[in-house]
């Protein structure tokens, strides 16, 4: 498995559709452990195949030692309202309070082809609404108001000279990601890090 480099804001993928997944086959597969080894690498909860650099309809989750991966998913349904903070991989060291649905309904399909439904709450929903919006060039700025978008993106100025080609590049996870998992679950939860989301 191999740590991609994450394309960070700036990077026109980040606001591109992707492409619905119709071959399962091998390409796939290796996309898909290196998104996890990739995640893990960044601490996240979540990453989507554009921001490393790729426009399959695709991303990986990990809420609470339960990885999950998504192919072409869809909201069916939501219900409620909740407001939290959020923080992406691709957008580091800048968080924002997002509203999202309290309550999602989201059907994909999984890494060999077959479908299923989840219905997510919390933590997961947030990161589930977090990663589709990713399929569909939205970033969690764009929730922001006026104001607080503006701040986020001058702060954002006086940090991307930090990723040369708008790439955040990453070491390998160390292989203690079981011995780290609840020290990173709690610094998320306090964040509500989709990255997160």
């Amino acid at each position: 498995m191999t740590v991609l480099d994450i394309h960070v804001l700036g990077s026109p993928l980040l606001r591109a559709e992707t492409v619905a997944v119709t071959d399962f086959g091998d390409e796939l597969q290796h996309l898909i452990d290196d998104m996890f080894q990739t995640m893990y690498a960044a601490e996240g909860i979540g990453l989507a195949a554009p921001q490393v650099g790729h426009t399959s309809r695709l991303a990986v989750l990990d809420v609470e030692k339960n990885p999950l991966v998504l192919i072409n998913p869809e909201i069916l349904s939501t219900e409620g309202s909740d407001k939290a903070e959020e923080g992406c991989l691709s957008i580091p060291d800048i968080f924002g309070d997002v509203e999202r649905p309290k309550r999602v309904v989201v059907r994909a399909l999984d890494r060999v082809g077959q479908p299923f439904e989840i219905d997510a709450s919390g933590l997961l929903g947030r990161a589930l609404q977090h990663e589709i919006d990713h399929l569909h060039g939205k970033l969690f700025i764009d929730y922001l108001s006026f104001m607080k978008r503006r701040a986020a993106l001058s702060k954002w100025e006086s940090l991307k000279e930090k990723y040369p080609l708008l790439l955040r590049k990453l070491m390998p996870a160390d292989g203690q990601r079981a011995s780290a998992d609840d020290e990173r679950s709690g610094r998320r939860a306090r964040r509500v890090e989709e990255e997160v989301l």
